[in-house]
């Protein structure tokens, strides 16, 4: 698992895949340490030129957050930072000879602005994260959006946009009009977004709809296959979000199964219809089908590669997985066999660790290894509320907290996420700044 010396290489090269909550702290602090002190050479790969932390993307599909304010370039980054970027799709990764192949990318108008790329490494990292699991269900992918990139979630508010604008109008006309909104899935996603969208639609409503009536005419109902929403967090948190959810006169139905999707609805087991006119897909995860293409790395069923408690490939001492896209082992947890979950927590603490292990690999000193530590869950409820648990399994059990405590702490995982890439300075005067346009700019995105 150590670095392979060779002295007519020059710098010894890191290769980051991924530039989201766990790939791009990685970077930022590998470029700090290690690439403006000419120790390695740190290059980031994605396929997108910007970043937006994922867990926001509720709010920009809602209309709260343009993301076009809070994006940040990579190339910005890695001139601040120590790294390079490099951006592309990965299209093949060659192990024997080092290389990653990224595609061509093209313009808004299709004309190509880079080229098939090869970009060479000693050590490779992937974090991907995750994209939307449909389980084959049909009309899943034709007629329901998952919010797995900013560009989904400007797509849906768009329509969603589109659709309380007619519904407006034929309410103006004197005729009955309702915008349907259905959630499938009630994780975190799910039900952030379920509440989002009703704090958004009602100051949505202050500006020119003068017909509709938000809490009447659109409606939400949010769809969960298992017993109670929430199913990964503790059931004490599952029953808080459901009660402020009624408060938000969100329709929230378990233990109901999605059969088919289709331009009149969604259809259940039950032989039941709900009717749509938008739909969200947010019941499943999985890693990205092209990682099982990557050169014989091993993979799991859901397309996650595996990993030992070092991060590291099962086939490659020197390639590394972490974060969504990794299944990485969970010892500690009480079911056997069992792999850390999916959360940005998780991605966090393991870009923390694979810090030190490029540092540890670079002086051929054995590499840590990894051990979860749940610091709690927080899932938001719109602009003045959350709830969750803290601290977790620190103190031997969870404390809940909800209201806007928990808001309050759930927006200071996101600051603590721009810290991670941008410094506590920078935070702060954008924070400040952010603070001070407030009052010129509408309380959501109307376009």
């Amino acid at each position: 698992m150590n670095a392979r010396p060779d002295a007519t290489r020059g710098l010894h090269r890191i290769l980051i895949v991924g530039g989201g909550a766990g790939g791009l702290p990685l970077a930022t602090q590998l470029g700090e340490k290690l690439g403006k002190r000419r120790r390695a050479e740190i290059t980031l790969v994605d396929r997108y030129a910007t970043h937006l932390w994922k867990p926001l993307l509720h709010e920009v599909a809602a209309g709260r957050m343009d993301a076009d304010a809070h994006g940040v370039d990579y190339l910005a980054l890695a001139h601040w930072h120590g790294f390079r970027f490099r951006q592309g799709a990965v299209e093949k990764l060659d192990r024997r000879e080092r290389w990653l192949e990224l595609a061509a990318v093209q313009d808004e108008d299709g004309n190509e602005m880079l080229p098939l790329r090869r970009v060479a490494f000693d050590t490779l990292v992937f974090a991907v994260g995750s994209i939307s699991n449909d389980f084959g269900i049909p009309g899943v992918a034709k007629h329901a959006i998952s919010l797995d990139t900013v560009a989904d979630a400007e797509r849906f508010h768009r329509r969603l946009v589109a659709a309380c604008v007619r519904a407006d109008a034929i309410s103006g006309q004197g005729r009955r009009a309702s915008v349907e909104i259905v959630i499938i899935g009630a994780g975190a996603t799910g039900v952030e977004l379920a509440a989002e969208l009703r704090q958004t639609t009602r100051a949505h409503a202050g500006y020119g709809l003068d017909h509709l009536d938000p809490a009447r005419d659109i409606r939400l109902t949010l769809i969960e296959a298992a017993p109670r929403i929430l199913p990964p967090l503790t059931e004490r948190i599952a029953v808080a979000a459901t009660a402020l959810l009624a408060d938000l006169d969100v329709a929230v139905r378990t233990g109901v199964k999605v059969t088919a999707i289709d331009l009149d609805g969604v259809h259940t087991a039950g032989g039941s219809r709900i009717p749509a006119d938008l739909v969200v897909w947010a019941a499943g995860i999985q890693a990205a089908p092209w990682l099982a293409q990557m050169d014989g790395l091993e993979v799991n069923r859901a397309n996650q590669l595996v990993v030992d408690r070092h991060l590291v490939t099962t086939r490659d001492p020197d390639v590394f997985a972490f974060g969504d896209c990794a299944a990485c082992p969970w010892p500690e947890a009480e079911k056997p066999g069992a792999i850390v979950p999916p959360r940005a927590q998780v991605a966090h603490q393991q870009a923390t660790l694979l810090v030190k292990s490029m540092t540890a690999r670079l002086a051929g000193k054995p590499l840590p290894e990894f051990h979860y530590r749940d610091f709690g869950s927080l899932v938001s409820l719109g602009a003045v509320s959350a709830v969750g648990t803290l601290m977790g399994r620190l103190i031997g059990g969870s404390l809940l907290i909800e209201g806007l405590i928990a808001r309050w702490m759930y927006m200071m995982l996101y600051k603590l996420h721009q810290v991670s890439v941008h410094g506590y300075y920078r935070v702060v005067l954008d924070t400040l700044g952010r603070f001070l346009r407030r009052r010129l700019e509408p309380r959501v995105k109307l376009h």
